[in-house]
């Protein structure tokens, strides 16, 4: 069973900081490169940052040098450190990865910034 469960959303102040973790089922974790994507109310869902099963990395460019994504292969679980955000950060993240032509997506989370 593919399975991808986020977690570490919140609620945090402007300048303030989040991590993100992303359990996966093995199958997914090591099938492709694994991603960060957020959907604010009322805009299309975008891409945050990615990952790939060597640890090549790729980040939008809103979010470089304040993000960072990483993956521990022992836990299956991917990471998204969020430092200094902004309130235009806020949205729900989600998790996802891909088998073959089909993208899996967790439930996601929530993350607020206040002003």
């Amino acid at each position: 069973q593919v399975q991808l469960v986020e977690s570490g959303g919140g609620l945090v102040q402007a300048g303030g900081s989040l991590r993100l973790s992303c359990a996966a089922s093995k199958a997914i974790f090591y099938s492709n490169a694994m991603g960060w994507y957020r959907q604010a109310p009322g805009k299309q869902r975008e891409l945050v940052a990615t990952i790939s099963s060597g640890g090549y990395t790729n980040y939008a460019d809103s979010v470089k040098g304040r993000f960072t994504i990483s993956r521990d292969n022992a836990k299956n679980t991917v990471y998204l450190q969020m430092n200094t955000l902004k309130p235009e950060d806020t949205a729900v993240y989600f998790c996802s990865g891909r088998i073959g032509s089909r993208d899996y997506w967790g439930q996601g989370t929530q993350v607020t910034v206040s002003a």
